[in-house]
């Protein structure tokens, strides 16, 4: 058997050493020309294939439903069930190893995370994927570097002055820990004095104003390097039974790292970030939290946090930041008497990199405001691109006129979007669906939101034309299968947002206005839509999880663009991804098709 098998790629990358061996002992090579017909609709298949070169083309009737590459394996369904349900075409000239069904089997019998792989359904995959993620998820969490944990600012003394002037420094900085030079010696020393020697002070018996830090402060420190893992100074820590280490590069002195701070790190990051954004007294600082959000997302994603669990954490601490900036920079007699809020994906909790801004303010009815609401909201707008979230293309932020209304205003303004719809109308009143609160009083955009629950019942016609934008993108005919295959290498960019996301999210909306619910994310909506029976439960699961899988797809991508210094593009350059990747794709946007049917005829679709 060559020993140039790819165990790297799915679903082989599970397999023990001892499993890898027995697929070297049982794999054979297959040639096939262009347009033989490797496995027929009904035909009991005796391999599995996994291409080596070439492509092959798998059909339902004269669709094409997908097209497998190198690397990729088929048909491991049709194995396990012992009957093919597909055509399966060489595209062109096709070298493949065959691996015979018993080997097959031997694996999938040793091995539950290979066979959930190879044939289950997309939930299935899914849950072995996360499964086998977690075991790595706190040892990644370890091995992350002490600079990327919150790591204190220092703050010096000198060794004479007294404990009663540290203590009013640990008020004044807000401090537990204070770092003491004494400079009587040569060299001068460096220690540490903290809250917890305060006790130790008072039993001295001298007066503090007359004792002096120097007397009690330790100056046998513990240091570790900004590169050091988190895991080696935890280790330190517990060696040396410290709660804090002084984190220096050489000489310099960059900061202290606490046990709380440590242990906050590992269990949950956003932490810290909430905390600056709360005490933050100027715009200055909140830029720098900013910052941090996107540091944080990285982190979180490298360390294998579930993509759900990163958006909502993304989500709680930009709304934190804008409610924030918006008290900073607005009056608080606006702040009482308006509404804040974000729609879109942001909205949604389904953000994860910084987007486009989508914005927008409702004012309460007859509210005169002391100051120029305009030149507040247009602050606001370059605060927000400040902090890294550019201005919409579209103009939806609350610096437009259009999108800071009062609730009368705002609600006429959404009833002409429904009665005299136009492509940019609808576009508007979809991404106003997914307004989330962020500041001030919620009430004002319920009672915009009621509006257009007014509007829809027992409109059908008008339910209709809002739900077709599912189909401004792709068409039904294997659209996805020429991008992710078969094309001139490194030019087979696919735009998730159009083909997968956009028609997944829209089509929940629509289903979700028809119902009247009231829920603004997409789960929420989905979980909402289950209950009313208006979505089978098994498919209502695979959109979940195909939403999940979308979002990290443009994550991961989207960091390695940053990581390049490269601008986030939205784009996926499918000949670079893995072969894991490409079978989710396909199931994924497999999905999403399947749920187009059911939109189009719960909607009448091809009448619209």
């Amino acid at each position: 058997m060559p020993s140039a098998f790819n165990f790297s790629s799915s679903p082989f990358d599970c397999l023990t050493l001892e499993e890898q061996r027995l697929v070297r002992d049982h794999v054979d090579i297959a040639y096939f020309p262009q347009g033989e017909t490797i496995l027929a609709p009904g035909a009991q298949p005796t391999h599995l294939f996994v291409i080596i070169k070439g492509f092959v083309q798998q059909f339902d009737g004269n669709e094409v439903l997908t097209t497998y590459g190198p690397d990729d394996c088929f048909d491991g369904r049709g194995l396990v069930a012992g009957k093919v349900s597909s055509r399966f075409v060489a595209a062109e000239e096709v070298v493949a190893y065959q691996l015979a069904k018993q080997t097959v089997s031997d694996l999938i019998a040793g091995n539950a995370t290979f066979g959930a792989l190879l044939f289950s359904d997309l939930s299935n995959k899914l849950s072995a994927l996360s499964e086998r993620q977690s075991r790595h998820e706190l040892q990644s969490l370890t091995m992350a570097r002490v600079d990327e944990a919150f790591v204190r600012m220092p703050y010096f003394v000198d060794a004479d002055t007294s404990i009663l002037e540290v203590v009013k420094q640990f008020h004044a900085l807000r401090t537990a820990t204070v770092l003491v030079r004494d400079r009587r010696v040569d060299p001068p020393a460096l220690g540490i004095f903290t809250v917890s020697g305060l006790q130790q002070a008072i039993l001295h018996g001298t007066p503090l104003d007359r004792l002096p830090v120097g007397e009690l402060a330790n100056f046998s420190l513990i240091r570790v390097r900004p590169d050091d893992q988190l895991g080696d100074a935890l280790a330190v820590m517990v060696k040396h039974s410290v709660h804090r280490v002084v984190v220096a590069d050489g000489p310099q002195i960059l900061g202290v790292l606490e046990a709380l701070d440590l242990f906050s790190y590992l269990s949950n990051q956003s932490y810290q970030i909430n905390v600056q954004i709360i005490d933050a007294q100027d715009v200055a600082t909140l830029k720098r939290a900013a910052e941090q959000i996107t540091r944080l997302i990285a982190l979180l994603h490298r360390n294998g946090t579930n993509v759900n669990l990163i958006a909502r954490l993304v989500q709680a601490l930009n709304a934190r930041l804008f409610e924030r900036t918006w008290q900073l920079i607005a009056p608080p007699d606006l702040v009482a008497n308006s509404c804040l809020f974000v729609m879109g994906s942001e909205g949604r909790g389904e953000q994860l990199l910084k987007t486009d801004q989508d914005n927008g303010l409702v004012l309460r009815d007859g509210y005169v405001c002391s100051v120029d609401v305009a030149a507040v909201c247009r602050q606001f707008s370059a605060a927000l691109a400040d902090f890294g979230y550019p201005a919409c293309p579209g103009n939806i932020m609350v610096s437009n006129p259009q999108w800071c209304q009062s609730v009368g205003d705002f609600s006429q303004m959404v009833r002409l979007w429904w009665m005299a719809p136009t492509p940019d109308s609808l576009m508007a009143l979809a991404i106003f669906l997914d307004a989330h609160a962020v500041c001030g009083d919620t009430a004002l955009l319920d009672q915009v939101r009621a509006a257009v629950f007014d509007l829809t019942a027992d409109n059908d016609a008008m339910l209709a034309r809002f739900a077709s934008a599912i189909n401004f993108f792709g068409s039904s005919n294997g659209w996805w299968n020429r991008l992710l295959s078969l094309g001139e290498p490194g030019k087979e960019q696919l735009d998730i947002k159009k083909v997968g996301v956009f028609p997944l999210v829209h089509g929940i909306r629509s289903l979700a206005l028809a119902q009247h619910i009231s829920a603004t994310t997409t789960a929420g909506r989905i979980e909402a839509l289950v209950a009313a029976g208006v979505l089978p439960e098994k498919l209502a699961a695979d959109l979940v999880d195909s939403l999940y899988f979308f979002m990290g797809l443009k994550l991961k991508v989207g960091l390695q663009e940053l990581a390049t210094g490269h601008a986030v593009s939205g784009g996926v350059q499918v000949d670079k991804l893995s072969s894991l990747d490409r079978d989710l794709l396909k199931d994924t946007l497999g999905v999403v098709k399947q749920f187009k049917v059911l939109l189009n005829q719960r909607f009448h679709l091809d009448a619209v």
